[in-house]
């Protein structure tokens, strides 16, 4: 089985909330337990964590070797504040403060540091993201700092702006890489940068009725075509679920995540070996130095 290049312990996939409050006098090492139980059913010696604000992931990681399971986390997501990203982490309002942030991040055992550059997927608008992108030239300072400590950079990115800005500035992984155009994809095909599109956050919404049908379907079909020009492009890529987001569990995301690919890309030795080199980048980068 591939490895899951994007979950949140912290989360349960039923209710971010109600998880998140489970961790609140610190993390729930029976919870975790459990987690780490269910990816070694399912056969995943690899997780990379996206991060959270309560110290699960990293109680995680330290438990992980128990189980057989090479568990990579940035301890903290780090988000600009009046941006999106607190769910899952730290704010930072100057580049100093970031700077900070990562110096913590390494003090405390991070493997590698995780930005938020954009929002969400905007699902009463097609096309569009929630909140306004980080600007380009604040992005390139982020990740500068944090190559310069040592660490790769995993960054939450949509939209075309969010993503030409995250690749020009070199990150080393782009996570959900929503809404991009061809330019885009071809940029991001020249580059170093891993794309991880956690295709599934979307299309397990289906049926849920949180949205209508008709307004995801349409995100859904982008994704795909967007899938397949990556590929064709050459566009470096690896299985990241998003695992504890709504309707996306933890073990069984990353297998509906592998069979999303097959589907769109198809079942060839060819295309797993594609996603294969793309986890062999994950893994050889997002350690730390």
């Amino acid at each position: 089985m591939f490895g899951e290049c994007h979950a949140h312990v912290i989360m349960d996939g039923i209710n971010y909330q109600v998880a998140v409050k489970r961790h609140e006098h610190g993390p729930d090492e029976q919870l975790v337990r459990k987690c780490l139980e269910t990816y070694q059913k399912a056969g995943v010696s690899f997780v990379r964590d996206g991060g959270d604000a309560r110290g699960v992931s990293a109680l995680a990681k330290k438990l992980a070797p128990e189980y057989g399971i090479d568990y990579r986390t940035p301890v903290f997501a780090i988000h600009k504040e009046g941006h999106y990203g607190g769910i899952v982490g730290r704010g930072f309002s100057s580049l100093k403060e970031f700077h900070q942030l990562v110096l913590e991040a390494k003090k405390k055992g991070a493997d590698f540091i995780k930005i938020m550059t954009t929002g969400l997927l905007d699902f009463e608008n097609h096309g569009k993201i929630t909140g306004a992108p980080l600007e380009g030239a604040e992005v390139r300072e982020m990740v500068h700092i944090a190559h310069e400590e040592g660490f790769a950079v995993m960054s939450h990115t949509n939209g075309v702006c969010g993503v030409r800005a995250a690749v020009e500035a070199g990150v080393d992984s782009l996570e959900h890489g929503n809404y991009m155009d061809d330019e885009t994809l071809s940029m991001l095909a020249d580059s170093h940068t891993v794309w991880v599109p956690t295709l599934v956050t979307v299309r397990n919404l289906l049926g849920c009725g949180r949205y209508q049908d008709e307004v995801l379907r349409p995100i859904i079909r982008s994704g795909e075509e967007n899938l397949k020009k990556a590929y064709d492009k050459g566009v470096k890529a690896a299985l990241g679920s998003d695992a504890g987001a709504y309707r996306v569990m933890h073990g069984a995301g990353i297998q509906e995540e592998y069979r999303a690919f097959l589907d769109i890309l198809g079942d060839s030795p060819e295309v797993k070996q594609w996603i294969r080199q793309g986890q062999e980048e994950i893994e050889k980068r997002f350690r730390r130095n």
